[in-house]
């Protein structure tokens, strides 16, 4: 049997290629290895988005070649956003590499390293999680149309291509059967889901979907990559509407001064961000929201800066990250004098970040002493570690539970502590 290392970088959507590709390779006998020592063959699956991703995505590539070069295994494919959009230059300077593919070549792959012929319906993909067995990634859509200045998705990924609902449904079915009961949904842009479909459907008509035909076992559907200027009322009231969805919307707003906005392409500018966070929180009372900024973008000076930092003392999210700005090869903003000091970037987003402590260590202060349902993601010998509906996995905070638990099933937790980054409780009997 045919012996494979997968090594998976990147985001979420990026996981869930990784996923579809494990699965075909399982159903065609390839044994799937922990570590690349032990393998014949590894299979990278690259990020191209921003410097860092790229840097660890070459690096990793690099640390693959050496063990081709020594013998330690036989086979290095790169497939992903980088190959996608370099496979040129990854050919060229890291020839140790077998084969290069794009994001999607599923099909490609799999005949590649198992030498089958496969007709046009085959291998069937199921995929093989490589998140735990309770929680999974239900990727909704690929690509993206909408041209943020900064952005260089679209290069890599291709314009928006939303999956029919019956086969998403089919796919939660599939997953739910397994044995997950949180469905993370991720796109690009999930708020666009559905728009460029033959018969247009929206993001509100999916909820429902997957709302009526999942079993009670999937307790918690949360909504990803929002973008503000597509959140409609209809999906709005969509999640106030649908109890399984988590309280909790993932939207990145970029930034707050209306100037940056415009040169950032986003469609809004601050007071209808604004307005739409207002409407969200008054159907869905108590909602977490995670955003993301980027600070240091070309012309951002202080005065800018600061409209910023007032924004996010003025909203409180819930949950905050923050990027320098990166110049991406070939978008709108490439063309513009990125002239922000990298120390002012860094200065900037440490303010940002220090600010977004203090928000969040006084909301988690409120928490303390009530009762909350825990999704138990790890187990030690004493204390387990979980989350609310209030946060996703590996971004979000955390919450240690004392007691023995159960991992992958939800709980009661009394919160007697909190601080900045977690909670802390105890177990509490009881029907959930």
């Amino acid at each position: 049997m045919h012996k494979l290392n997968m090594i998976s970088l990147g985001c979420a959507k990026a996981l869930v290629d990784s996923e579809i590709l494990l699965g075909g390779l399982k159903q065609n006998q390839v044994e799937i290895m922990e570590s690349p020592e032990e393998a014949e063959t590894v299979v990278v699956n690259t990020c191209g988005f921003l410097d860092i991703a790229r840097e660890e995505s070459i690096e990793t590539i690099l640390q693959a070649a050496e063990l081709k070069k020594s013998g330690n295994i036989k086979q290095l494919v790169v497939m992903g956003c980088l190959s996608e959009r370099y496979p040129d230059e990854l050919a060229k300077e890291i020839p140790e590499i077998d084969r290069i593919f794009g994001s999607n070549n599923h099909r490609d792959i799999v005949q590649f390293i198992t030498g089958k012929e496969f007709s046009k319906d085959d291998p069937l993909f199921y995929r093989s999680l490589m998140t735990p067995n309770h929680y999974a990634y239900l990727k909704i859509a690929e690509g993206c149309d909408n041209g943020c200045s900064f952005c260089s998705i679209p290069l890599m990924r291709g314009l928006q291509k939303s999956r029919p609902i019956p086969a998403i449904v089919d796919e939660a079915q599939r997953l739910a059967a397994q044995g997950v009961k949180e469905l993370l949904i991720i796109a690009q842009d999930s708020t666009s889901y559905g728009w460029d479909l033959k018969k247009k459907v929206y993001l509100s008509d999916l909820i429902y979907a997957l709302d009526d035909s999942l079993p009670e076992s999937v307790k918690w559907l949360r909504i990803h990559y929002a973008h503000p200027a597509h959140l409609s009322q209809r999906i709005i009231d969509a999640m106030a509407a649908t109890d399984r969805v988590c309280n909790y919307l993932d939207m990145p707003i970029q930034h707050a001064s209306d100037k940056i906005l415009t040169s950032m392409r986003r469609g809004l500018k601050k007071n209808k961000i604004r307005e739409r966070i207002q409407r969200l929180r008054a159907a869905n009372p108590g909602i977490a929201l995670r955003t993301t900024l980027i600070v240091g973008y070309p012309g951002e000076t202080e005065a800018e800066f600061n409209e910023l930092v007032d924004f996010v003392q003025e909203i409180r999210f819930d949950r905050l990250g923050v990027f320098t700005y990166s110049e991406e090869e070939d978008t709108l903003a490439a063309d513009l004098d990125d002239n922000v000091a990298a120390d002012v970037k860094d200065e900037r987003k440490a303010i940002i970040l220090d600010l977004q402590a203090e928000i969040s260590a006084e909301k988690n202060q409120e928490m303390i002493g009530q009762i909350c349902t825990v999704l138990v993601d790890e187990v030690g010998e004493t204390v387990s570690v979980g989350r609310t509906e209030f946060d996703s996995p590996d971004v979000d905070q955390i919450v240690h539970i004392e007691g023995l638990a159960e991992k992958g099933e939800f709980c009661k937790v009394l919160i007697a502590s909190a601080n900045e980054f977690e909670l802390k409780g105890s177990l509490v009997s009881g029907e959930l």
